[in-house]
C-alpha cells in the first residue's frame, strides 16, 4: 500500500513576509533599472560622474580646493553622503506613487513598498561609495578616511535622515500629489546649501548660522569631519539623528493612521 502524500508544509509568517519583500525588491529593480544591468549601474555610478563634473568645474575654472589640496577627495566627501540621504528620500516617496496598485494584493502592505525602497536604495548607496572610493584610489587619491568610524557614522546618519524624510514626503503625497515636484525643486535648494561645493564655516557668521539648521549641510560637514580633523568642523550630530529619528516617527505615524485610510 502506498504511502500518503504528505502536505506541503506551511510558510511561516517571516518566511511569507520575505518572499513578498523580496517579489517586490525584484520588480522594484526590473521596473526601474530594466532586465540589464546596466541600467542600475547608471544609477550607481551617477554619484562618481556627480563628483567628477564638480572637479572639472574647479579644475577648468583654476580654482583650488576649498579645503586640503585635493579637489577629489574635498568633493566626495560632501557629495555622497548628501546624495544618499536625497536619493532615498525621495525614492521612498516614488516607490508609492509607482507601485500603490500593488496594495490591493491583500499580501503587500504600504509599509511593504517603503521597506522595500529603502533596501533598494541602501544597498545601491554603498555601492556608489565603494565605486567612487575605487576611481579615488585608482586616481592617486587616498579614500580611507584620519577617523574611520566618524564616516562610517556619517554615512549610518545619512541613511536614517533619508529614511526619515522619505516616510514624511510618503505622507505629504498622501495630501499634495504634486509634492513630488515640489520636494525635487526644495532638494535643490538643500543641495546647494550643504556645503558639497564650499566649506560652510567660512561663510559669514550670520549666514553660517542658519545654514546650520540645514540637516544636509550637517551631514557633509559629518563626513568630511573625518577627513579632515585638523580643520576644526564643528557637527552637532544629535541634530541630524533625532532629526532623522524624529521624521522617521512622524512619517510612520501618519503612514499608519491616515495615509493608509487615505489610499484603502
Amino acid at each position: 500500500m502506498s504511502a500518503l502524500p504528505t502536505a506541503q508544509t506551511q510558510k511561516s509568517p517571516a518566511e511569507s513576509y520575505l518572499h513578498v519583500l523580496h517579489a517586490l525588491i525584484l520588480r522594484d529593480m526590473r521596473t526601474r533599472f530594466g532586465a540589464s544591468i546596466w541600467g542600475y549601474g547608471v544609477v550607481v555610478l551617477w554619484p562618481c560622474v556627480h563628483v567628477f563634473m564638480l572637479i572639472a568645474i574647479y579644475t577648468f575654472q583654476k580654482l583650488a580646493a576649498p579645503l586640503g589640496d585635493n579637489r577629489a577627495l574635498f568633493f566626495a566627501t560632501g557629495a555622497v553622503p548628501v546624495l544618499v540621504f536625497q536619493y532615498i528620500s525621495r525614492e521612498v516617496m516614488k516607490s508609492v506613487i509607482m507601485n500603490r496598485p500593488l496594495t490591493y494584493y491583500p499580501q503587500v502592505k504600504l509599509f511593504d513598498l517603503i521597506f522595500s525602497r529603502i533596501l533598494v536604495e541602501i544597498v545601491t548607496g554603498f555601492l556608489a561609495l565603494l565605486v567612487v572610493s575605487s576611481v579615488l584610489i585608482v586616481i592617486g587619491t587616498n579614500p580611507i578616511p584620519a577617523d574611520p568610524l566618524t564616516a562610517v557614522s556619517g554615512y549610518v546618519a545619512a541613511i536614517i535622515l533619508g529614511v526619515g524624510i522619505g516616510t514624511i514626503n510618503v505622507a505629504i503625497i498622501g495630501f499634495f500629489p504634486g509634492w513630488l515636484i515640489g520636494y525635487a525643486l526644495f532638494s535643490i535648494i538643500l543641495y546647494v546649501s550643504s556645503g558639497v561645493m564650499f566649506l560652510p564655516s567660512y561663510m559669514p557668521e550670520k549666514v553660517y548660522y542658519w545654514m546650520k539648521f540645514n540637516p544636509a549641510m550637517q551631514l557633509a560637514e559629518w563626513v568630511r569631519s573625518a577627513y579632515y580633523p585638523y580643520a576644526g568642523i564643528n557637527v552637532d550630530h544629535m541634530y541630524v539623528l533625532m532629526f532623522g529619528l524624529t521624521s522617521a516617527a512622524i512619517g510612520l505615524f501618519l503612514i499608519k493612521h491616515v495615509v493608509s485610510k487615505l489610499t484603502a
